[in-house]
């Protein structure tokens, strides 16, 4: 059958070409863009899962950005801490030398003169060491408000010690059943409730001992005492009944190493004021100027030694669960970029022959084209 007016043999060449051109026009956009889903109509599904890998995969990496800051501040903290725990091991040094009888009061107090400059370098230290501008040593800490009831009331909770690690500011309060081994502590908008019954000797916690009850997805952790344990009461169920935990704002010490806001994606660091007049330390009534309070200097600084030691311990940790989760992050990163590049990434090889294929068939349908109208130039023979 010849027609003139309706040509459908190119009608039908000229649909097909579209559709090669559209092909074309994709498979360069995916060579040179480098991208399969370069724009949502491409892949609709695919668009919505990329877009929530790439979200993480940028907030992973500044968690590793932060990961590696907090580490230096770590090592400026540690730095400060190793001269510190130098200048207490020579005021120890000069009060032993100060406590024998072989020297003069009057050579006593030569020394006495530089233990005192000493323990003003240790305020100096602590004053001074900073990082972006913050005092790291004279207070660096999520603060446990002093009108908070379980430690207030801690001859009657049992309460020895209360550690933040990435609470939020806030009120917490204890639900603690008399004769419940279960403990619920929650600030108004996450609540964990614990089962104490492995950790407790009946109802109470045992004589002489201390347990740890940690409530993570709040950032809490709760150290009771038992009878004779050190503490100034020691803990039965429901002693913990209504108590409340007052948290202020962090001056510092709280590192966000992951995504997301909550309590396990932060790291608390906790640093008390380790200047030597601190009510940490304690030492800005100890004196080597006589016999007496030399030999009454040991203890004292036995003790400051100790706790900057301690520190120097926490620190230690804390870098190491850095390191950890420093390796956690970058191995999120890799596999959840991998997602993302096999949702969104060309494959070279396959847009490269897809195209091979739209260029030939864009070719082909041309010449088809030409055919198609030589066709209906046939019917002019019949005229």
């Amino acid at each position: 059958m010849l027609r003139l007016n309706s040509n459908i043999e190119a009608i039908n060449i000229n649909r097909a070409m579209s559709r090669n051109e559209r092909a074309t026009h994709g498979r360069m956009e995916a060579l040179s863009s480098g991208l399969r889903v370069s724009k949502a109509s491409t892949d609709a599904s695919g668009t919505v899962i990329s877009e929530g890998f790439r979200a993480q995969v940028s907030g992973l990496a500044q968690n590793v950005r932060n990961t590696e800051q907090a580490n230096d501040l770590l090592r400026v903290a540690d730095g400060a801490l190793d001269v510190v725990s130098d200048v207490l091991i020579r005021m120890r040094g000069l009060a032993v030398r100060a406590a024998n009888s072989d020297i003069s009061d009057e050579q006593r107090g030569s020394i006495s003169a530089e233990f005192n400059q000493l323990r003003e370098s240790m305020n100096r230290l602590a004053q001074s060491t900073r990082y972006n501008e913050q005092i790291l040593l004279a207070g660096f800490d999520a603060v446990v408000e002093g009108q908070s009831t379980a430690l207030s009331e801690s001859v009657i909770t049992g309460v020895e010690q209360v550690q933040l690690t990435g609470a939020a500011a806030g009120t917490y309060t204890f639900q603690d059943g008399a004769g419940d081994t279960q403990v619920t502590l929650g600030d108004g908008t996450v609540t964990q409730t614990l089962d104490m019954s492995t950790i407790l000797d009946g109802n109470k916690v045992a004589d002489g001992t201390k347990v740890k009850i940690d409530f993570d997805r709040l950032g809490v952790q709760v150290t009771l005492s038992g009878l004779g344990a050190g503490g100034e009461g020691d803990y039965q169920t429901g002693d913990l009944q209504g108590k409340q935990i007052e948290v202020g704002q962090a001056t510092g010490g709280d590192f966000q190493v992951g995504p997301n806001n909550a309590a396990a994606d932060r790291l608390a660091l906790s640093l008390p004021d380790l200047r030597a007049t601190s009510n940490s330390l304690n030492l800005d009534k100890v004196s080597i100027d006589s016999l007496e309070t030399s030999r009454a200097a040991f203890s004292p600084l036995d003790r400051a030694i100790e706790i900057i030691a301690g520190e120097r311990g926490k620190i230690g940790a804390m870098q190491n669960r850095m390191t950890f989760t420093l390796s956690f992050s970058e191995n999120e990163i890799e596999h959840m970029t991998s997602s993302d590049s096999t949702i969104r990434d060309a494959d070279v090889a396959l847009e490269t022959s897809r195209l091979t294929r739209s260029q030939i068939l864009r070719n082909s349908s041309q010449t088809m084209l030409s055919s198609a109208f030589s066709t209906a130039r046939l019917s002019l023979l019949l005229l």
